[in-house]
């Protein structure tokens, strides 16, 4: 009995100290598994950040790409932008030269247009004056475009012109010496130019070589009535007896212009 009591003295210590070398080894293993864990995520932790770092590098390169192709987009607009300007600089030289040389022009052109309806049969002298002194406010205009002042004078040799096509009557104001009295006027294009009292009784037509009115036969008041009322569209056309007066060869308006 006792034997066996000094064997478990002497194998007690040595449990003991077999149980204190495997704790510390379970110690160490756990501790080197705590260590291999933290590396693991420090590892992991290293790998996002260099995929994050990838990733805006391969964004940034591909912003530089793009910013090198829109500023060669961006190089050859202002190439072209330059050259358009170039071009436009040139033709506004061109057209200041043709803008020089035309208002000389415009100007002949308005004087002719003044002699020619001065030396016209005197139907709407007020209208027909008003006109051109209209144009020659219009070009002394600094705000007013050549093109517009061109296509004002344009239209008025137009309207010039269109009274060589038309059958026209009016009533207005007749000047005879010193006495003014209404009639009614007819106007045959530029051939010939009548007038006849209210009353009818009195007929008369614009005598060119004189440059004066010519009393006219009362035969032809039918015919004069007839006219105006064709004039006036109150009446389908139709042929007219009235007398052809020598007249002065008049130009038109367009042979006027030089």
């Amino acid at each position: 009995m006792r034997a066996v009591w000094l064997l478990l003295a002497v194998m007690l210590p040595a449990a003991v100290v077999a149980q204190d070398v495997t704790d510390r080894a379970l110690d160490e293993s756990e501790a080197l598994m705590r260590d291999a864990q933290g590396s693991q995520q420090r590892i992991e932790q290293l790998d996002d950040a260099t995929r994050e770092a990838l990733l805006r590098y391969r964004e940034a390169v591909q912003q530089r790409e793009q910013l090198g192709e829109y500023n060669t987009r961006l190089g050859d607009m202002v190439a072209a932008q330059q050259a358009e300007l170039e071009s436009l600089e040139g033709q506004l030289s061109s057209i200041e030269d043709t803008q020089r040389e035309l208002l000389p022009l415009m100007q002949r052109m308005l004087d002719s247009l003044e002699q020619f309806v001065a030396l016209d049969l005197p139907f709407l002298p007020e209208e027909r004056g008003e006109r051109i002194d209209q144009l020659r406010d219009l070009m002394l205009r600094s705000d007013v475009s050549v093109a517009e002042k061109y296509r004002r004078l344009i239209e008025a040799y137009q309207i010039e012109s269109d009274y060589g096509r038309t059958l026209e009557a009016w009533r207005g104001s007749l000047e005879q010496g010193d006495s003014v009295r209404v009639v009614d006027y007819l106007r045959l294009g530029r051939v010939m130019f009548f007038y006849q009292s209210l009353d009818g009784r009195e007929q008369g037509y614009w005598d060119a070589e004189s440059q004066a009115w010519a009393p006219l036969p009362n035969e032809y008041r039918r015919t004069m009535e007839q006219g105006m009322r064709m004039a006036r569209q109150q009446q389908t056309p139709m042929m007219l007896r009235l007398p052809l007066p020598p007249v002065s060869e008049q130009s038109s308006p367009q042979e006027s212009q030089p």
